[in-house]
């Protein structure tokens, strides 16, 4: 198959290094010099375009890049005519209101009337007709967190990470619009040779994700107590079991996920498991 597949990704920004680190860790060699705009993969049909992200959800509705990766934030906000395909974990932030540290806001009623700035008017406008609340919309570029500084908007509404710039120009955060996150998109007229290199990418993906949200275990059980520890642990079909050298003792070996993963291994702890050792995993077939 001579077919490629081609996929835009932030040239620079906050899903850069998180977007590149996701396609090498599924085994793509992706090799970026300075100001390249282009380049192809040597192990896997692919070549990556590095855009903008507020340029990636146009150049993916009109084909001329296959899929792309953006934060959710942006495809919504452009509402073009593409396809989400794959949340993928990371690039996690909030779309937020902030006003001034001393205002108060118990409701969206309380920006009836205000004067809103953002860089995000689409999704600002149906967030507001949400609430059935009518506000002046002051669409910004950038520095969107200086506006109510300088007199130029009552509020804002702007992405929000750890909150740390809006403290800094003497803002709160009091309400979130959107929770957004990078996601995979395509094109809606993909062939099916490239439907067929999206799916084999889209495994590699899967199994990288998974891969980071469990952790490999091993222990040491009392015989004694050998089953009340396998019923605490989920596995992926069961657990292994391996007797030790020494009589009475079986090694255990499964899989937690990451979002279990302390309150078992406080009951194993309780239940009598000994040299417990966690062991990240680089991918996970299923």
């Amino acid at each position: 198959m001579d077919q490629k597949l081609s996929i835009a990704i932030q040239k620079s920004g906050r899903l850069y290094e998180d977007s590149v680190k996701l396609l090498k860790d599924c085994g793509i060699d992706v090799k970026n010099g300075i100001n390249k705009l282009k380049t192809e993969a040597d192990n896997f049909p692919l070549e990556i375009y590095f855009l903008r992200d507020d340029d990636i959800p146009q150049y993916v509705e009109d084909g001329v890049a296959d899929i792309g990766i953006v934060g959710e934030n942006v495809l919504l906000e452009k509402d073009k005519q593409v396809l989400p395909v794959e949340p993928l974990g990371f690039g996690k932030c909030r779309l937020s209101v902030a006003v001034g540290r001393k205002e108060e806001y118990a409701s969206p009623a309380a920006l009836q009337g205000k004067r809103i700035a953002t860089s995000y008017p689409v999704l600002v406008k149906k967030f507001l007709a949400e609430k059935a609340v009518s506000a002046e919309i002051h669409e910004i570029s950038g520095s969107v967190e200086i506006a109510p500084g300088i007199g130029l908007a009552d509020a804002i509404v702007d992405l929000v990470s750890s909150g740390s710039t809006l403290f800094m120009n003497g803002l709160k955060e009091v309400d979130v619009v959107l929770r957004s996150q990078a996601v995979l998109i395509r094109n809606t007229r993909l062939t099916a040779d490239k439907l067929t290199l999206l799916d084999r990418l889209l495994f590699r993906i899967r199994s990288v994700k998974k891969a980071k949200n469990n952790k490999y275990v091993l222990l040491n059980a009392p015989n004694d107590k050998l089953q009340q520890i396998i019923s605490l642990l989920p596995g992926m079909k069961s657990p292994t079991v391996l007797p030790l050298a020494e009589p009475g003792w079986s090694s255990v070996h499964s899989v937690i996920s990451e979002d279990q993963f302390w309150d078992i291994i406080e009951q194993l702890k309780a239940a009598g498991a000994q040299g417990i050792l966690v062991v990240p995993i680089e991918k996970m077939i299923i």
